[in-house]
């Protein structure tokens, strides 16, 4: 359990109740957990460990063998290389189509970047880390409860007047329906959500399947979303019928971050001089 590992840490660490109440200066998280969360973050790049679920994590065979192979504590050159070696180093396989494919963000590790380089790269460090973070709540939901936060998500990005505009209508029966969106107030026009909360491939016959459901409801748009990725041919498909978008888990998750669903942001002030406060030729 990540818990048991933060508890070790710290306790390895010799930190006292104090050490373990302090709170970074967001204020919303504690200090000890949050390093242990980067530190994992780290070995979990180099291959060193894993979550096989929310919540747990544990060393690979190579971690067993590195922790094996080199003596505690660790040499200032095996901390740095684990800290700053695996940066680039992605947590998901990368998309094979254009459709839903994510960049994945560089880091740098170099000492002349300048401050706002370097605040850009923090930022999408974590925006990096958060997103990994969320596809794996999002592999661990319930059916029901992926669903639902789908269309909170819909809701969030605009779609129907209010969320009661947004109806849930997943279970036995559905024929490949699992949410139905009303654009207007009248109900004219709708578009169907298809929502899976799946760990393999979405293919073709999936797609063609709720393209067809879709037809069955007279229905001229539809949105299909899931938490794992689409086959090029199940794109390929999509691009040759009008009115089905497909999202995979990687989009899902950047437009959780957008729109902040099951996310929150902190603000950061960062000065600037105001150039036009000081420039005497305009008073």
């Amino acid at each position: 359990m990540a818990r048991d590992a933060h508890d070790a840490a710290a306790n390895a660490l010799h930190l006292t109740g104090q050490d373990r109440q302090e709170l970074l200066s967001g204020g919303t998280q504690l200090v000890y957990k949050n390093r242990a969360g980067w530190a994992h973050d780290r070995l979990k790049r180099a291959g060193l460990s894993s979550s096989p679920r929310r919540g747990h994590w544990q060393l690979t065979p190579k971690g067993i063998e590195f922790a094996s192979a080199h003596a505690v504590p660790l040499s200032p050159s095996d901390v740095e290389q684990l800290a700053v070696g695996f940066m680039d180093v992605k947590l998901r396989e990368p998309d094979d189509h254009p459709l839903v494919a994510q960049s994945s963000p560089r880091f740098s590790s170099s000492v002349t970047a300048s401050p706002d380089d370097r605040l850009e790269e923090a930022r999408l460090e974590l925006r990096t880390r958060v997103a990994a973070e969320l596809l794996g709540a999002l592999q661990d939901a319930s059916p029901s409860f992926f669903e639902t936060l789908v269309l909170d998500v819909l809701h969030k990005m605009g779609y129907g007047i209010s969320r009661a505009d947004l109806q849930r209508v997943g279970g036995s029966g559905d024929g490949g329906i699992d949410g139905v969106i009303s654009l207007d107030q009248l109900g004219l026009e709708k578009v169907y959500v298809q929502a899976k909360r799946w760990q393999q491939t979405v293919g073709r016959p999936e797609v063609q399947a709720f393209y067809g459901a879709l037809r069955g409801h007279q229905a001229k748009k539809g949105v299909f979303i899931t938490t794992s990725t689409y086959t090029p041919q199940a794109v390929e498909y999509a691009r040759s019928v009008e009115g089905i978008v497909l999202v995979d888990g990687g989009w899902l998750t950047e437009l959780m971050m957008d729109h902040e669903v099951g996310v929150t942001s902190r603000v950061i002030r960062v000065p600037k001089i105001d150039s036009d406060y000081f420039d005497e030729t305009s008073t």
